[in-house]
């Protein structure tokens, strides 16, 4: 009994030191990432909310709010490491070496991050926006870090990588607040040209049609079967689809209603009889 209790009295005389001295370091380190923590997450949502106030872009909001709370939560780790005794220099070394090694082998993965953080600092486009690109088109439905989701107009998702999508050609179909309807049609070679314009010009009384600049018809080509009639008026953005679906049903129905012959394509084949 006496040997254990000798015992004892050497272990803690060993091991009373050793949590003397090291014991304050972890439970201060411990509560210094406990309340660097929770003061990351709340300086994190101060900041989506004052760049919310400030009316700044959804994605550029949630992306500069991750990048943030990431950054400050590295700098946490490595200031409660130094606090218990780890050599910070070597760990931050290492940290590099391992972020050279995770770099080279997802470089793809880094060009699309860079592609990520121009689209949200450049905005070629915004959430909501219609636009073009890499051969899809489609509305906006988020932009994350290394690709931007799209929409299509039959409810498909697409996802396209943003460093292909930085780097390419983007049409953006609701940057302006007005575009243009085109309405081609072909009328008879027979027909009247300043007939069928009036006829037009009467479909482009409409309310969604801008005066400015005013409805015109013009005649743009001279085809086999037909002449080509082009009616262009301005519209709001968001009455463009509507405009331009409408416009050619009227079209077609008021033409025929004028009397205007809509053709169809055809070929004269004449036929050689041998010896004749």
């Amino acid at each position: 009994m006496d040997l254990n209790v000798q015992e004892l009295v050497r272990l803690s005389e060993s091991w009373l030191p050793i949590l003397l001295e090291y014991g304050g370091k972890l439970t201060l380190a411990l509560l210094t990432l406990l309340v660097g923590w929770w003061l990351i997450g709340k300086l994190t949502r101060r900041v989506g909310n004052l760049l919310a106030a400030r009316s700044v872009d959804k994605a550029l909001t949630g992306f500069v709010g991750s990048l943030a709370g990431i950054a400050l939560k590295v700098m946490l780790l490595i200031s409660v490491a130094s606090m218990v005794g780890v050599e910070t220099t070597s760990f931050i070394a290492a940290l590099g070496a391992a972020g050279l090694a995770i770099g080279l082998a997802l470089q793809g993965s880094l060009a699309n991050f860079a592609g990520g953080v121009l689209i949200l600092f450049f905005r070629p486009f915004r959430i909501g926006d219609w636009i073009e690109a890499q051969g899809v088109a489609g509305s906006v439905d988020s932009i994350q870090i290394f690709h931007t989701v799209l929409k299509t107009g039959d409810n498909k998702t697409v996802i396209v990588p943003n460093g292909s999508l930085s780097n390419g050609t983007i049409v953006n179909h609701s940057r302006e607040g007005r575009r243009r309807v085109d309405i081609n049609i072909g009328i008879d070679y027979a027909s009247d040209i300043k007939r069928a314009r009036e006829v037009l010009l009467a479909i482009a009384a409409d309310p969604r049609v801008l005066a400015e600049p005013a409805p015109v018809v013009w005649v743009t080509g001279l085809g086999d079967n037909a002449v080509n009639l082009s009616l262009r008026v301005w519209v709001d953005t968001v009455d463009f689809w509507a405009v331009t679906f409408e416009f050619t049903e009227r079209a077609k129905e008021q033409l025929a209603d004028a009397g205007i012959g809509i053709p169809f394509p055809q070929r004269v084949v004449h036929l050689v009889q041998p010896g004749n």
